[in-house]
């Protein structure tokens, strides 16, 4: 005896009518017949009486379609407790991210979070771009967000923006007014640069090249933060992503010019493992957090970082 056959039973009472009770379970006046005489032959009993026109439900038959009704509610609401738990978000997203991503971004989308989903919770870590790859790879973080996000086979990358570059520099530099700044300005320059290793600095190397600049390299740094501090002493200037010295660009202790090269962009997205099941929390964080990009491309309050922020 299957669910389906008390579920059509029910509903043949209920409709009183075999082809009505068996349009709603999808199956033919015929099939429906037969369920219920071999019904009625596993219980033993007469459930409609089919010598009249329409059948009568007999007293056992009416007994039966009250506690059919009863096991399909029931079975209705185990199905619902279930998918409620199934779905419920709760529990901790552990989110790895690049410094200047965790301290220029992060603060909001986690104020949202938490506010929209109050029964979960976020840890945020931040860390240099290899180990935010690192912790995804090997299970310890259920997110990473990063720029340039590598094409590997292990992980899936969800784009979230390509976030323009500016020309950064102290504010009584000679170029500090300009409108825009050419790379030809560049030439000579002394220049704060990020480590040769990162992919941002090969991008920003790459398209000076292109329009055959190249600056004085004075400084290497492999964060934001320290760059900044650099050229707030006068040591060179740099290319940044605009929005991680809006800040400073507003309280005027950096000046902050856009840069004549438009398509030198860095790209920012969130890794995951590939072929891993996301829990609900995680689902919805990454939903959070490509909504967010979608409407306002990367503004965030700031967070304190715990140490020099790598790019």
């Amino acid at each position: 005896m299957h669910l389906e056959t008390l579920r059509l039973y029910r509903d043949v009472v209920r409709l009183r009518s075999f082809s009505r009770g068996a349009d709603q379970n999808f199956v033919s006046q015929s099939a429906a017949s037969q369920a219920i005489q071999q019904l009625e032959r596993d219980l033993g009993v007469t459930l409609l009486d089919r010598t009249q026109r329409p059948f009568v439900v007999t007293a056992t038959g009416q007994a039966l379609y009250e506690a059919c009704r009863s096991i399909i509610e029931a079975w209705e609401q185990v199905k619902a407790d279930v998918a409620s738990v199934k779905s419920r978000v709760d529990g901790t997203v552990r989110v790895a991210a690049i410094y200047s991503v965790g301290l220029h971004d992060m603060s909001h989308h986690l104020q949202r979070f938490m506010s929209r989903y109050p029964n979960a919770r976020v840890r945020l870590e931040c860390l240099h771009p290899h180990k935010v790859v690192e912790a995804v790879l090997t299970g310890e973080a259920d997110v990473g967000i990063m720029s340039y996000p590598p094409a590997e086979r292990a992980l899936s990358v969800v784009p979230l923006r390509a976030e323009p570059m500016a020309f950064v520099c102290y504010p009584t530099h000679r170029l500090a007014r300009r409108r825009i700044v050419r790379p030809a300005d560049l030439h000579g320059e002394p220049f704060v640069a990020f480590d040769r290793q990162l992919t941002i600095r090969k991008a920003i190397d790459r398209a000076l090249r292109q329009h055959n600049v190249r600056p004085h390299i004075v400084m290497e740094f492999d964060n934001i933060e320290t760059i900044k501090q650099a050229i707030m002493m006068r040591a060179g200037v740099s290319v940044l992503p605009r929005h991680t010295v809006a800040k400073e660009a507003g309280i005027r202790t950096l000046s902050v010019v856009p840069f004549g090269i438009p398509e030198l962009m860095r790209p920012v997205g969130i890794i995951l493992r590939r072929q891993r099941q996301l829990p609900p929390a995680v689902s919805r964080f990454v939903e959070l957090l490509r909504e967010a990009n979608g409407a306002a491309r990367g503004d965030g309050a700031t967070a304190a970082p715990r140490s020099p922020t790598p790019a």
